[in-house]
């Protein structure tokens, strides 16, 4: 068979001229052969599996740049370059769902700021780190301020506590910052974003650390959290413990797969393998949520130096007793350093009273 009109080209690849057109001037779909005279495009028969492929990858939204990468690849590479620009499409498209739900949410309430002058609520809250009973340095950041509070978990050689103390660091000017309703979730993932491009600045020849990040950010009678890694955010509300965030790690990944009970997952030698940190793989996706607060919720972040040895009976007898929120972060470390404190602890408590 001989040489193909770019009409006839266009027609058997499921493609139009103008995409044609378009490919060759980027370097994409260079025809066989141009007249001279005319300029008119000519393709052989032997560019159609190249150019369908193109047109099926378009049709998934794969942008050129990334189609020029995968169409230079072998069979079996190119699978797992498409397999893996989707997952990034269905995780981003999966993260925007969840954004437009919460903005849906927070404006059907009447909200327009985070900010509320007039809030009837405040928090009175308090931190504490210990290194525990078995580790020779403290890698956790615990930070309780009147708006902010944050709890991250470094790891992964000498510069984890540099990483974790990066990661609160990004989020603490949003402590004091007026923020539309409509932009929190996208600053704080702002914030998340400049946090992993910190704590990827402290790598070395030697080790790259990382750290997970767990925060909540008060505005008024709203609350917006952000999370990333095996940190916790619980919520006490009416003598009721509710555990707040996921953990981002293999072992919880099987659970939800159904490959793993949660009797199994929590003996599992590999438990504490993180699937989401700062600093680690690719880029970062922060889990993000906001919610409505209320006069008498306690609200407790920790690291999984108190959550992986204390037993949620136990976190909810502490939280329900009647100190304040230094004589419990106290009690909740002291509870920790009971069962032989292996890693450290961190945690924040936070109470919400009316005023």
């Amino acid at each position: 068979m001989g040489l193909m009109t770019i009409g006839a080209f266009a027609r058997a690849a499921r493609l139009t001229p103008k995409a044609l057109r378009l490919y060759d001037q980027v370097g994409l779909l260079v025809p066989a052969a141009v007249d001279p005279e005319s300029g008119y495009r000519f393709y052989d028969p032997a560019q159609l599996p190249v150019a369908r492929l193109v047109a099926q990858l378009r049709r998934l939204g794969m942008p050129l740049a990334t189609i020029r990468v995968v169409c230079a690849l072998e069979p079996a590479a190119a699978a797992e370059a498409i397999s893996a620009y989707w997952r990034r499409v269905s995780a981003d498209t999966a993260a925007r769902a969840r954004l437009a739900t919460l903005l849906v949410d927070h404006l059907s309430e009447g909200g327009t700021t985070m900010s509320d002058p007039n809030g009837t609520v405040a928090v009175r809250c308090a931190a504490g780190c210990d290194t525990g009973l078995v580790r020779d340095s403290n890698e956790d950041v615990a930070y309780a301020g009147g708006r902010l509070l944050a709890v991250a978990d470094g790891m992964r050689g000498t510069g984890g506590a540099a990483a974790s103390a990066a990661a609160v660091d990004a989020l603490k000017p949003l402590e004091f910052a007026d923020l539309p309703s409509a932009e929190v979730l996208t600053v704080l993932a702002g914030a998340v974003a400049d946090a992993d491009r910190a704590v990827r600045g402290l790598a070395s020849d030697a080790d790259q650390p990382v750290t997970t990040l767990t925060g909540l950010l008060l505005r008024g009678s709203r609350l917006a959290l952000v999370h990333v890694g095996d940190t916790r955010a619980y919520l006490l509300r009416d003598g009721e413990l509710s555990l707040l965030t996921q953990d981002h790690t293999w072992v919880q990944a099987q659970v939800d797969q159904g490959r793993l009970d949660r009797e199994q997952a929590a003996s599992h030698p590999q438990r504490a393998v993180l699937v989401r940190a700062l600093g680690g793989g690719r880029q970062v996706e922060a889990d993000l949520a906001v919610r409505t607060v209320q006069a008498g919720d306690r609200y407790l972040l920790c690291s999984d130096g108190l959550s992986a040895v204390v037993d949620r009976a136990e976190l909810r007898s502490a939280l329900t007793g009647a100190g304040d929120p230094d004589a419990t972060v106290r009690a909740l470390t002291a509870l920790a350093r009971a069962e032989g404190a292996p890693d450290n602890i961190a945690c924040v408590v936070a109470d919400i009273v009316a005023v």
